[in-house]
């Protein structure tokens, strides 16, 4: 229910007032990055702040700085009729000043506490620079590695999805939405949009009903549970209806299924596109279509603000839905604490302070190092020795500094940026022993480059080789048809193996490759991602064993570009590859239908035995619950966590099920020789899925459960659910 406050102003506003509350505009009269995203209805700062003085803005984003945006907030509610506060909206996704390893990155993990805790420094950064609004988080389940916006989500599986939405929301938002620190989060975007064909950005989804509730809904629900308060509209189609425009989606199922009231916010222009996709017919009839279908506010296209009165008067938008979506926004502005202090976060020696630097540094470092995945380890090459060990340090990102950020960073402090150079010499101490070489550029040859490559690596004890996907390869409108390197880099991997030097290959990247030749064959790959601001020092503590890697893959790496869509938990095919068996078998004729790395994957510098599962008993019933245990050993010299996950089959149902399902995950730190009993707790409600009907039950029957350390590992044990 809205306030007497909210209510009485609904009832003294024009209709263009309230449209004004509907209407997301770009931030000119502080802009920070305005070349992000086309140009559309272009306005200047004083015509933006006319259109606030005339109540004709509910909300600016993009923009930043205290004392600008408190001369924004002074126009709103002193100088307009009705005095109601703008609310200030951007685009931090991981990090502000700050910058932590992209979403894909962190979730590798699999600390959802982590996100938590990163998400809290990133609010406590934006709310001081003047935001109370981020778009974010990124919730898409990415099963296609061709599309670029993965690395803005969680990977490929809904539970760890779900898991690090929930964090992201509760680390922005904090215990308190009107407090100075509270950034109100936005899930998006909602929804299937990694879903798109072919990992084709903005691209059609076709999709069953049963895929979309079960696969990309849940990270949704699960992060409006959490106290997100806002929406924003994905750009796909959802088979044939677009998003922006789905009144099953927007109102059907988030408002009277799910009973959401907080407010939904397009993308960019996301409502003016809807004549692209052929859905509307003109500007009034795109304006028509999304707000009738439960679109409030509309971002940037002017759309609403050009046609929306007019519909209104013309009866084809009822005062009572302009209503509602004016009262959702206004109560959206009362719940973080707008109305009592429209000031709040827009103080400008709070802006000033510098005194959470060093600790944001210290998690920054932490979070990247805890985001590194080892992929491979052989011959134990890492990790590196700090005294009488030549090392070869090549390959285009070793002293790269605008490639460490990743997409969507628009307010990092680049001046606090730690190149891998700066980390690895700090981390050695010893410049003697290391020698740089950059080998190539991030996309092409440099002259002289791979001979100087080759020279260092016959000098040195070991070449570690940095390598990977320029920044711009991934993010939005970021598509990739081949997941590899480029080729210039591919080259110098090559040059460099052939020395016989031991090579070990740090990846950035912000996706899962199909990694080819040398790359593949190094001794020792280990995947960086874009870990942000503390790079070279959290990459530095993985490479000389300061910290024993313990990240997992959120994504699986494929053999090759061609398997793409391919994920862990793909439904059982009824001609499964076979030992020895292949003809007219599910298969590939050049390669396994296997992945070069599985979800889940990941080594440390230690090793860990586990016993086999245990179950409490061999029957869950209905309504009971299975305790299944495990004893982990720290079999290895040195201490290190272990991610212990557990992976659910269901043998037969009346839908074909997945080969495996991740259920649950613990990380756990163990010394050398140290063993723990690891448990899980598996209730009905875990086991369900959307039948053919489009109930959401589960099924009694068998079940194989795993405990183990990848969804390729292990080995299975059974129990059964009873009926009812």
């Amino acid at each position: 229910m809205a306030s007497d406050r909210i209510e009485s102003l609904i009832a003294r506003m024009s209709v263009e007032e309230k449209v004004g509350q509907l209407g997301v505009f770009a931030d000119m009269v502080r802009p920070f990055a305005p070349d992000v995203n086309p140009e559309a209805n272009v306005r200047n700062a004083e015509q933006v702040l006319e259109q606030v003085r005339a109540g004709r803005v509910g909300s600016l984003f993009n923009g930043v700085g205290a004392q600008a945006g408190r001369r924004i907030q002074q126009v709103a509610v002193e100088e307009s009729r009705l005095g109601i506060p703008v609310i200030l909206a951007a685009d931090v996704i991981h990090g502000m000043r700050t910058v932590f390893p992209i979403p894909l990155g962190e979730a590798a993990s699999f600390e959802p506490e982590l996100a938590r805790r990163t998400a809290r420094a990133t609010a406590i950064e934006a709310t001081a620079a003047g935001i109370h609004w981020t778009y974010a988080p990124a919730v898409d389940i990415a099963r296609d590695q061709r599309w670029g916006r993965g690395a803005e989500g969680a990977g490929e599986d809904v539970v760890l999805g779900t898991a690090f939405a929930v964090a992201r929301v509760r680390g922005f938002q904090g215990d308190d939405l009107k407090a100075e620190d509270a950034l109100l989060s936005t899930p998006k975007h909602f929804a299937a949009y990694g879903a798109v064909a072919a990992g084709m950005e903005y691209a059609q989804v076709d999709i069953s009903p049963q895929t979309l509730r079960d696969t990309h809904l849940p990270p949704f629900k699960a992060a409006l549970e959490a106290g997100a308060l806002s929406v924003m509209s994905a750009f796909n189609d959802i088979n044939g209806v677009p998003a922006s425009a789905n009144r099953a989606l927007l109102t059907e199922l988030l408002r009277d299924e799910w009973k959401f009231e907080g407010v939904v916010v397009s993308d960019y222009t996301a409502d003016m596109e809807l004549i692209a996709h052929g859905y509307a017919a003109d500007e009034v009839d795109a304006t028509r279509k999304a707000f009738m279908a439960g679109l409030d506010l509309s971002m940037q296209s002017g759309f609403y603000d050009q046609h929306l009165a007019g519909l209104v008067e013309a009866g084809e938008v009822p005062m009572a839905v302009l209503d509602a979506s004016v009262r959702r926004i206004l109560r959206l502005k009362e719940a973080i604490g707008l109305f009592d202090d429209p000031y709040r976060s827009l103080d400008p020696a709070r802006e000033a302070d510098q005194s959470h630097i060093a600790a944001h540094d210290a998690l920054s470092r932490d979070a990247a190092r805890r985001s590194i995945v080892l992929l491979k380890n052989d011959a134990a090459v890492l990790p590196l020795k700090k005294q009488g060990q030549k090392i070869a340090l090549i390959g285009p990102f070793v002293q790269d500094r605008d490639n460490i950020e990743g997409c969507w960073t628009l307010f990092g402090d680049k001046t606090r940026y730690v190149t891998l150079e700066s980390g690895v010499r700090a981390g050695l101490g010893d410049d003697s022993l290391l020698e740089i070489v950059p080998g190539c550029g991030l996309e092409g040859p440099l002259d002289g480059g791979i001979e100087a490559a080759v020279a260092a690596a016959r000098r040195a004890d070991v070449a570690v080789l940095a390598l990977g996907e320029p920044q711009r390869y991934t993010g939005e409108a970021q598509s990739r048809v081949e997941l590899t390197l480029p080729p210039a880099q591919q080259v110098l991997a090559e040059a460099v193996a052939a020395t016989g030097t031991p090579v070990v290959v740090l990846l950035r990247n912000g996706r899962a490759l199909a990694l080819q030749g040398a790359v593949r064959d190094a001794q020792a790959i280990a995947v960086t991602w874009y870990l942000g601001t503390q790079t070279g020092p959290a990459v530095a503590d993985v490479l000389f064993g300061d910290y024993s890697p313990s990240a997992r893959l959120p994504v699986s790496f494929p053999l090759a570009s061609g398997q793409q869509p391919f994920f862990y938990n793909r439904p059982r095919s009824g001609r499964p590859e076979l030992p020895g068996i292949t003809e007219f078998k599910s298969r590939w004729r050049e390669i396994p239908d296997a992945p070069l790395y599985a979800f889940g994957h990941g080594l440390a510098y230690t090793t860990f035995a586990y016993d086999a599962p245990r179950l409490s008993t061999p029957q869950l019933d209905w309504d009971g619950e299975l305790v299944i245990s495990t004893t982990l050993t720290n079999s290895g010299r040195v201490a290190g966590e272990e991610v212990v996950q557990l992976y659910v089959h269901d043998r037969v149902a009346s839908r074909v099920r997945p080969m495996r399902e991740l259920k649950d995950f613990r990380k756990i730190a163990l010394a050398p020789g140290e063993s723990t009993s690891v448990q899980f707790r598996v209730r009905r409600e875990q086991l369900a899925f959307t039948g053919v009907d489009g109930v959401f039950r589960a099924e009694p029957g068998l079940f194989d459960v795993w405990v183990c350390a990848s969804s390729a590992s292990g080995e299975p044990v059974t129990f059964e659910l009873l009926a009812p």
